[in-house]
């Protein structure tokens, strides 16, 4: 199996983990536009980079959280999806919102609070424990 092609199946394996059908929605999505999109996020983000040693899961998903969270409301369907993805990963409701909270130093009181209501969205949709 090359190289990149061991990626692309280390990254399915950990997104199914915490966000199962991943590959599936961005291929319907985007790869009759580009194509290999899928192939693509999945072994870059999950294959190399959240599949890395270093740290574990759950704190690359809360880093993830807090990056989003900072940058602002125009993530907000991406930290939805890595809210729940942080939870499935082990973290608590708690942490989650510790992190965002962490963020209105960085990213501004507005971002962290419109980060706040999409992971209280998260948390009442049940998505994830």
């Amino acid at each position: 199996m090359s190289n990149e092609a061991s990626h692309i199946a280390e990254g399915q394996a950990l997104s199914d983990t915490v966000n199962p059908g991943l590959k599936e929605v961005l291929a319907e999505r985007y790869d009759d536009r580009i194509p290999g999109f899928s192939d693509y996020v999945v072994g870059t983000a999950y294959g190399q980079i959240y599949n890395r040693p270093g740290l574990d899961l759950k704190t690359r998903q809360l880093a993830t959280v807090a990056a989003l969270a900072a940058l602002g409301g125009q993530t907000r369907p991406q930290l939805k999806v890595h809210v729940g993805a942080a939870l499935k990963a082990g973290a608590s409701q708690t942490e989650v919102t510790e992190v965002i909270l962490q963020m209105s130093l960085y990213g501004g009181f507005p971002a962290m609070v419109n980060a706040l209501n999409a992971a209280i969205e998260v948390f009442d949709e049940g998505a994830a424990p």
